[in-house]
């Protein structure tokens, strides 16, 4: 069921891309950054560590194996367009290199592979907003209604490295075995008190990356 509601309902809108670093100032010193994206009309390469020719400035916490390429839904752009309006709207708004259709992160399982174009690619985890998401909307606020909104969209694993375009299907080539999705990872980073059931799952998952399951083996009861 799961390999036929994907095979046809998850598609590339749009690959975006950061050609160059945007300078911004925060707490009195000058950062850049990457996460002003926009969409390209060439598609994407996908490689083991990041997107070819994509701008990554913090790569303790953005591209590397476990988040190489972000993907966020399409869906809810709705959400966020009618409550920021007076923003310039466009694909690639939350910095997302993929903008798929139909993505949805309480159905997708982590360590589900699809086939994206010619990339092969696991998800791996969901993306948790920092303060740059706050900078590009104008407003820090966005932070806190990102997490409670609970569509953080979710970052993946390339398999096998290949070209992207807008209009690809995503096929799930292999679900995971491991029944936790991309929302209950997103909602357990979170919760102040974390549910031994969901926890068991999440250190279980082989696909949840390491150095997230060494943070939380501290609740572990």
């Amino acid at each position: 069921m799961g390999a036929f509601f994907y095979l046809h309902n998850m598609k590339v809108i749009s690959t975006n891309i950061s050609l160059a670093p945007k300078s911004f100032m925060w707490n009195g010193a000058e950062e850049k950054t990457g996460i002003y994206k926009y969409p390209t009309a060439n598609g994407l390469f996908l490689g083991k560590t990041d997107v070819k020719d994509d701008t990554v400035i913090d790569r303790k916490h953005h591209a590397g194996i476990d988040k190489a390429c972000y993907l966020f839904p399409s869906d809810q752009y709705p959400f966020w367009r009618k409550k920021y309006p007076d923003l310039e709207w466009d694909w690639g708004m939350f910095g997302e290199n993929l903008t798929i259709e139909g993505l949805d992160e309480s159905k997708i399982r982590v360590g589900n592979t699809y086939r994206i174009g010619k990339a092969l690619v696991q998800v791996s985890q969901p993306r948790e907003p920092c303060y740059k998401l706050g900078v590009k909307f104008g407003t820090q606020n966005i932070i806190r209604e990102f997490i409670a909104h609970n569509h953080p969209g979710t970052y993946v694993k390339i398999i096998e490295e290949g070209e992207v375009f807008a209009g690809d299907d995503l096929k799930l080539m292999e679900e995971s075995n491991n029944p936790l999705t991309v929302q209950q990872f997103y909602e357990l980073i979170f919760m102040k008190e974390k549910p031994q059931n969901l926890l068991k799952l999440f250190m279980e998952n082989e696909s949840v990356p390491q150095y997230k399951k060494d943070r939380f083996l501290k609740y572990i009861k």
